[in-house]
Order: structure tokens, then sequence, then C-alpha cells
């Protein structure tokens, strides 16, 4: 079988990580897959450092006949099997690009971020009637596909975002490493939130919960992972302020970007979840797969990852309050925390394990393809 996995974006995220890593996984699968990308991007040049082959496009706007037939003759010569696209503009170069080249490989959108702009005008469903199935991260992306685009249920499929169990295995982290380098005694409980510093991730939040709770309890501190995204350092400046001006700066940790994630979700012992909204939330998922403890926001893709009074407890999202006493319950129940550890682990490798995404990725290939079998 042969694939091309596109993404077409000129930014630099987890979207654009995760098209590279299903190329890489497709690969270790025995499929020979193929990454079409945006020339000289930032995920063009991550690409170029993989083993799989590369081929580069200048589309990026919605009308540029000469990438349509350059991509055409592309597709002619390489002639793949299915064609894979992680964004849904991607769609406005391969449509026009499939139907000059006549080439009549199967077309799949995977949907990562909703959309509030419908598209059922002419143009889209010309668009998206050549698209044989899209795989929706989670339910709320699911339902939004059908409520903004001309796609029916039955063209829609749930296949959620994985992650690799083995990396995130706390059998096999130092859960001391990270506590060390910021002094958390043995005896002190840690409790962090890993996310960019944006609004609606649910810091204000998490710093009204940390107030309260640091008045309830001495043996506490925080952690707060992340760093501002493009233009926002304001907003991350006042996150911090609004620490200071609660008298509680001394017990949160603000550790910026950090790369060795699976050493720092070990080194807690609650994670927070606190966004207003997410499609799916891959560090929630990590943290599951970490085995740790969660207070979770009851709100759209954090309820494909986390079950309430299972792995979780879930609050209502915006609600400090609530969040607090979640919280607090958690602090105060060592057994609890124990039980939502072990559950955690377990929900992660069964639902979100990168052998079990690649097997279902695989079997949605052939059952849209010929009837030949792929090995």
């Amino acid at each position: 079988m042969k694939v091309l996995i596109t993404c077409l974006s000129q930014s630099w995220g987890g979207l654009e990580m995760y098209s590279i890593q299903t190329t890489r996984l497709l690969i270790e699968n025995n499929i020979e897959a193929e990454f079409l990308c945006y020339s000289n991007s930032r995920v063009h040049k991550e690409a170029t450092k993989e083993t799989f082959p590369v081929i580069v496009s200048q589309f990026k706007n919605y009308f540029q006949l000469r990438e349509y037939f350059n991509l055409a003759k592309e597709l002619k010569e390489r002639s793949f099997d299915i064609i894979h696209s992680q964004a849904s503009k991607d769609l406005w170069l391969l449509v026009p690009a499939l139907k000059l080249s006549k080439l009549s490989a199967p077309l799949l959108l995977t949907k990562q971020m909703g959309s509030y702009i419908i598209k059922k005008d002419i143009l889209h469903k010309w668009i998206y009637k050549r698209v044989n199935k899209a795989l929706a991260i989670s339910r709320v992306i699911a339902k939004n596909l059908v409520d903004t685009t001309p796609l029916t249920d039955d063209k829609i499929e749930l296949l959620h975002n994985s992650i690799d169990t083995e990396k995130f295995n706390p059998a096999v982290v130092d859960k001391n490493k990270v506590r060390n380098e910021f002094n958390i005694d043995a005896n002190e409980l840690l409790i962090g939130m890993m996310a960019r510093f944006s609004p609606g991730k649910g810091h204000e939040e998490f710093i009204m919960a940390a107030k309260e709770l640091s008045k309830r309890h001495s043996n506490i501190r925080f952690m707060i992972i992340g760093e501002p995204s493009k233009g926002e350092d304001n907003y991350a400046a006042e996150i911090k302020t609004l620490a200071s001006n609660f008298e509680i700066i001394d017990k949160i940790i603000f550790t910026g970007y950090r790369k060795d994630t699976p050493e720092v979700l070990a080194a807690m012992d609650i994670f927070v979840f606190p966004s207003h909204a997410e499609a799916f939330g891959l560090a929630l998922a990590e943290a599951l797969s970490m085995g740790k403890p969660s207070v979770c926001s009851n709100s759209d893709g954090v309820l494909d990852i986390a079950v309430d009074n299972e792995t979780s407890l879930l609050f209502e999202k915006k609600n400090w309050k609530d969040l607090m006493e979640k919280l607090d319950r958690l602090i105060t129940d060592e057994n609890l925390r124990i039980k939502f550890s072990s559950a955690s682990r377990k929900r992660a490798v069964e639902m979100f394990d990168l052998k079990i995404f690649a097997k279902k990725l695989i079997g949605i290939y052939n059952n849209l393809t010929t009837d030949r079998e792929y090995n």
C-alpha cells in the first residue's frame, strides 16, 4: 500500500508534529508513505530529517492553477493508493489535483480542530464530495463536522489521537529528577497543569484554586508548564501577576517550555486539565499514561479521555470553586489517588496507544481500497 500524508501548514504545533508522526508510524508498520508539505515551512524542515520521501508545494491560496497541475503530475507518477490530508485547507489543492490526474485513490481527512465557519455552499459541496472518509479525533469534532460541512454521519469515523505509552510509562521514568531540580520535598504534593499560555486554557481558575488550597494545606506546591503563544506574552505576564497579587507566587513553579514531558509528569501527584474547550487534549492523555490522577473540566474532547470517578474528577468548566473542591478531595484521599492512578494508566494503554492507532488507521485504509489485502 502506498500512502500520501499531506500537511500544508506553515505553522508548527501539535497538528504538524502529529502529521509527521503518522507518516513515520505507517512506515514502521510496513506501509510505503510519502509526505506533502509547504516548501520551506517548519514542517518541511522537520520532515526532511525523517527517512520518508517529501514532496513540496507552494500552495497557500485557494486558487493556484500551477500548483494544481504540479501536484497532478506527481500523483500520476507516484500512483498512491490512499491520499490522507491532515488539514481541511489541503483539500483545496488535493481535490482539483486528483481530478486532473484522474487518480481514483480514496481521499481521507483527519479533523484535528473544530470550525465555526459553515462550509455548505456549492464550492464546499464540490470539494467535500470527493472526501471518502473523515476521521474525527473526538466526538465533539465528529459533531462539528456534521454541523459545519456537507459530510454525513456515514462518512465520519472516530479515531482518537495516540501517544507513545512506552515513552510515557511511570515504570521507566525517574519521578525525582524534576522534583530535585525544583527542591520539592518528598512529603509535598505537587499539583500541575501543562498548557501554552493562551486565554481559555484555564490558568486563571488554576491560580484561584491554588490560592484557596494553600490556605487549607501546608504541604502542597503547584507547577505550570508551558510558554506563551505567539503574541501572548502579555497574557502570561498577567497570570504571573495574578499569582503575585494573591501572594502565592512562592507556591507556584513556572517552568516555561520543557522537552522532558514524561519526567515533568512523573514529578506530579495530581494533574489538572482546566481548559474551557479542547478538541482532544494530548497532554491529558499523556498524564493518564503516566498514571496521574487528574481533575479536568467537563468539556468537549476531555470527555473522550477522562472518565469521571474512574480516572479523574470532572469539574464544571470555568468554575474555580468546583475545581478547588475536586482538588481538595484528591489531596485528602490518598486511596482515591492510587485508584485513579491505576485506572488512568490502564485506560491510556487500552485506548490511546500508538499500536492501537496504527492498527485502526491501516484497517480504515484497507476498507477504503480494493479487495486486495496489504500486510
